[in-house]
């Protein structure tokens, strides 16, 4: 019994000795925290890098629509590739160009001018595949100048997805909708 009985308040002063103990408690604090605390740096950083992408091809989408609008396109008869160029030589980071997709049309009237994200269809290798049209137009003519790129996404932690493509990618696209002026020829 005394064997028992000693053996008992060890026990207790082990566990009574455990529970007081505070070395690992910041370990166990930090092991609780950390993932929910890097799933939202990684959600951050990727939001901040999709809206900085989206904001730089609205500024470049704007300057290419000067181009075209002021007839600077027209009159140096600049070819679908050429043009595409001009516009990649507006971005410095963050885009491959060979990624960059440019469609320009003429509209018939304000109201049909389709600045609308377009649905876009893939290859087998994941290629997209859709024809984009390339017409600067005439002096006095509505243009639609579209500019769009697929950006890979990393699904991030906790399930935070910023995709809007099937693929799990995410399509950034601006538009400028314009009339080329008078002269523009």
């Amino acid at each position: 019994m005394f064997g028992s009985a000693s053996t008992m308040r060890r026990r207790r002063n082990r566990c009574a000795a455990f529970a007081r103990d505070r070395k690992g408690a910041t370990a166990v604090e930090f092991a609780l925290v950390a993932a929910p605390f890097l799933a939202l740096v990684i959600a951050l950083i990727q939001t901040f890098l999709v809206f900085f992408a989206q904001q730089m091809l609205e500024s470049v989408v704007q300057q290419s629509a000067r181009l075209v609008m002021t007839g600077q396109v027209q009159s140096a008869q600049m070819t679908k590739d050429v043009f595409k160029q001009k516009v990649c030589d507006q971005i410095v980071i963050l885009f491959k160009c060979s990624g960059l997709m440019v469609d320009m049309q003429v509209a018939t009237s304000w109201t049909s001018a389709n600045t609308a994200m377009p649905t876009l269809t893939f290859d087998a290798s994941g290629n997209v595949t859709n024809t984009w049209q390339y017409n600067p137009g005439n002096a006095g003519d509505i243009v639609v100048l579209r500019v769009m790129y697929v950006w890979p996404v990393v699904l991030g932690p906790l399930g935070f997805n910023l995709s809007n493509l099937g693929n799990g990618n995410r399509l950034v696209m601006s538009s400028a909708a314009f009339q080329n002026e008078p002269g523009a020829n």
